[in-house]
């Protein structure tokens, strides 16, 4: 089997994988896959150097975080044998080969909002579907879109790089677009509560009217408008609505329930089929 190694993960003098995976940790790397193990090892068979990595994992030196694809765990970590993904997704969807962005409550994390479950972590992507990943109760979501525009993704830095990250209206949008996904619409506009001071419709470039969906956008304005009382950024929204000639074809607040003999907000066009409890 013939494989194109990446040199800055080969390592002159280590002939144990222990003391290799040490020494990349202390030269700062998070990750590594089975390929570049087999280079720096090239005499070892893939099943003798499974078994090996097998070892590691037992001793919680490295997990496994998906198929060929392993993370180091720091020191401060090892009581739990469990690495952040945030500390490893960008690595991870690189060697998938897969645009990305953390996203909802992931997302909102970088923002301030703390009613995120640190069990669980989201991902968005394109280029077709993945499993989802559950390793030591850490659960990788993923969902995926079309396409992913970066005009609204931002780069944020962490102690091992930077990731990709929604900005604050893709992650609120996303919220009430996934609210079903993630927990509930009661959670979404918990987050969404949170975000309210961070968002700027009236700023975001023009191209975001047309790649999320009109029914989302009045969702998410009349949370912020009618439930969490964000008058702001909640006409701003309103505005670019108006502004970009988006549907107003009258839709329910949430989706999958009967939205007959329900109120209508004639501002935003939502039929209110739930009501909405947040947590403060």
């Amino acid at each position: 089997m013939q494989f194109k190694c990446n040199q800055k993960m080969q390592i002159k003098g280590k002939s144990r994988i222990s003391s290799w995976v040490e020494e990349l940790q202390r030269r700062g790397r998070i990750t590594f896959s089975l390929q570049d193990a087999l280079c720096q090892f090239p005499s070892y068979t893939i099943p003798a150097l499974r078994n090996a990595l097998t070892r590691l994992v037992a001793k919680g030196k490295v997990v496994s975080v998906w198929k060929g694809f392993y993370a180091i765990i720091p020191i401060e970590y090892s009581s739990v044998g469990m690495i952040p993904p945030v500390l490893y997704i960008d690595y991870l969807m690189a060697y998938l080969g897969r645009p990305y962005y953390i996203s909802l409550y992931s997302a909102a994390v970088f923002y301030g909002a703390a009613h995120q479950r640190p069990q669980e972590f989201n991902v968005i992507t394109s280029s077709g579907s993945l499993r989802a990943s559950e390793k030591k109760d850490v659960r990788i979501n993923f969902n995926t879109v079309r396409e992913i525009n970066p005009d609204f993704i931002l780069k944020k830095k962490t102690r091992t790089g930077y990731v990709n990250v929604s900005c604050p209206e893709l992650t609120a949008t996303d919220l009430v677009r996934y609210e079903g996904e993630a927990g509930g619409m009661n959670r979404a506009a918990t987050v969404l509560n949170e975000l309210a001071e961070h968002l700027q419709f009236g700023k975001i470039p023009d191209s975001f009217f047309s790649y999320v969906s009109s029914p989302v956008m009045r969702r998410t304005g009349y949370l912020l408008d009618k439930v969490l009382d964000h008058p702001g950024p909640a006409e701003e929204l309103y505005e670019q609505i108006q502004k970009h000639g988006c549907s107003m074809r009258t839709t329910p607040l949430k989706t999958g329930m009967p939205a007959q003999g329900y109120v209508t907000d004639r501002k935003w066009g939502i039929t209110v089929n739930t009501n909405i409890e947040i947590d403060e």
